[in-house]
């Protein structure tokens, strides 16, 4: 059965626990930023945004967690839902894509952050297939909606993971490039190459 994900309708309660989960990120990357990863504590980070160690653990059950919290994904998962049931997903990823692109722009040093540390920490970086994974689930509940298919059909598996895929290694090239230049273009250049079957025989052609 499709997974049923609702457009974002937050109500307060919500909202002020999504701002905490926000604070306490912005803290945390603050104080890495400052000492080190393995050197900031979660009794630290509970201290700046001024709460408990205990409060900390109400909104991420560990210090990894903070750093790999996304708060995109509900407005991702809003957007594209709103899109014409119509429009073919590769256009109406494109446009959210666009819509969330100040967003990005606005919290570039944050996401720059956070994407250094998921390659450069161990503990993170051991996450990453992890979180691919519940990308994957994500997305393909958020398709399956759309669509009316099921979440587990094969077609549907295999385009959210090229997807995802596609999405991680755009995010790769972006922190090479030290963030320069615009992570939504970069994704839809990925996204350019997947339709164009990824030009395999090109690639795989000596260069001339």
């Amino acid at each position: 059965m499709p997974i049923a994900i609702t457009p974002i309708a937050l109500g307060l309660r919500e909202r002020k626990k999504q701002k905490t989960r926000e604070s306490i990120q912005r803290e945390a990357m603050r104080l890495i930023e400052l000492q080190g990863y393995d050197q900031t504590t979660i009794e630290q980070i509970a201290a700046a945004v001024e709460i408990s160690p205990s409060t900390f653990f109400n909104y991420f059950p560990t210090k990894e967690d903070v750093v790999l919290y996304d708060a995109y994904d509900p407005v991702l998962a809003s957007l594209l839902l709103e899109r014409p049931a119509d429009e073919p997903l590769s256009v109406s990823f494109r446009r959210v894509l666009e819509e969330m692109g100040g967003m990005f722009e606005r919290d570039r040093d944050i996401i720059l952050a956070r994407g250094r540390l998921w390659f450069q920490v161990p503990a993170l970086r051991a996450r990453i297939w992890e979180e691919m994974e519940k990308a994957q689930v994500f997305m393909s509940g958020l398709i399956a909606q759309r669509s009316g298919r099921d979440a587990d059909d094969f077609e549907t598996r295999v385009a959210v993971a090229v997807m995802v895929t596609a999405a991680m290694e755009a995010m790769g090239e972006w922190l090479r490039r030290d963030g320069k230049g615009s992570f939504v273009a970069l994704v839809n250049q990925a996204l350019e190459m997947v339709e164009a079957g990824a030009r395999l025989d090109e690639i795989a052609s000596p260069k001339r």
